[in-house]
């Protein structure tokens, strides 16, 4: 949010988050591989399909390890019930091996093994093995990475706006969400004119010319559209739908939110510009304090 409001990129900030939430998979993956061969376990694929196959994982864990993206077996089978999950991931899985080993037939051909070293005791996958692993992990970036992104999104709406609001004074009556109706979005979030009009607002940190920044404000009737980057020619497209809209990467950010306030009357005061690093600090400090928990 702090990036967000500097119109700074916040993207290192999320990929910090996916490489050290990936890291972590990767150490506890291996850990089990190494501490089963401490048990005196054989590493094989029996012993893959009991332990990172096993039923008594959470799903996700199950596709993962399998190879599979639970968003993709959604897709295929329209559901991820996990009686499903554990079907498709089971079917994966086995073909999966038989692609590696049908690969894998000429040892001579090349030679792939993987190492690993913890508490002294050593574990060598083969070359079938380190197959199964590296797919395994690749599928697991890929999801955390999906998920990393979408949560951004969502959980950075509200206190962002709520940030905005701060910042220019608005009193909370105006922008007070304790009373909004249940079944929406998670991310909605609504902003009250003098006159009680209610005016839904929609933020997209997706990059310019992405077509789904736009068509998000269309298609949920969003009367404030607050994007990262907003191409030349979705302003023109926003104004011409009478979105009221505001780019944060744009020296003009702030006039565009004061604007906003302006045209839907709603009471606010304008912070002096450029914003101070001591203001922006008492404004998230203010946003993020106990009375205010982020979604």
């Amino acid at each position: 949010v702090e990036r967000l409001l500097k119109g700074e990129d916040y993207r290192p900030a999320i990929i910090n988050l996916i490489d050290a939430e990936f890291l972590s998979h990767v150490i506890e993956f291996f850990k089990k591989i190494v501490e089963a061969k401490i048990s005196g376990a054989k590493i094989n694929d029996d012993w893959y399909r009991q332990t990172m196959l096993s039923e008594q994982l959470p799903k996700e864990q199950i596709a993962m390890n399998s190879g599979l993206n639970l968003k993709t077996i959604g897709n295929a089978r329209r559901s991820q019930r996990r009686n499903i999950v554990i079907e498709e991931a089971t079917k994966h899985y086995d073909n999966l091996r038989q692609i590696i080993n049908e690969l894998t037939q000429d040892e001579t051909s090349f030679n792939l093994e993987i190492g690993l070293t913890f508490r002294g005791v050593s574990v060598t996958l083969d070359v079938a093995e380190s197959l199964v692993v590296i797919n395994a992990l690749a599928v697991a970036r890929a999801a955390i990475r999906g998920g990393a992104w979408s949560t951004a999104g969502k959980q950075t709406e509200k206190p962002l706006m709520m940030a905005l609001c701060t910042l220019y004074q608005v009193p909370p009556k105006y922008y007070d969400q304790s009373h909004e109706p249940q079944g929406g979005r998670e991310a909605d979030f609504f902003l009250l004119s003098r006159t009680g009009t209610r005016y839904r607002c929609e933020v997209k940190l997706l990059g310019k010319g992405n077509p789904e920044s736009a068509d998000a404000a269309f298609a949920r009737d969003a009367k404030i559209f607050i994007a990262d980057t907003i191409s030349d020619t979705m302003k023109r497209e926003l104004d011409t739908s009478n979105i009221l809209w505001m780019e944060l990467r744009s020296p003009e950010r702030w006039i565009q939110f004061g604007q906003i306030l302006h045209k839907l009357d709603i009471p606010h005061k304008a912070p002096i510009f450029p914003v101070s690093e001591t203001l922006l600090t008492q404004c998230l400090e203010t946003v993020f304090s106990s009375a205010y928990q982020a979604p």
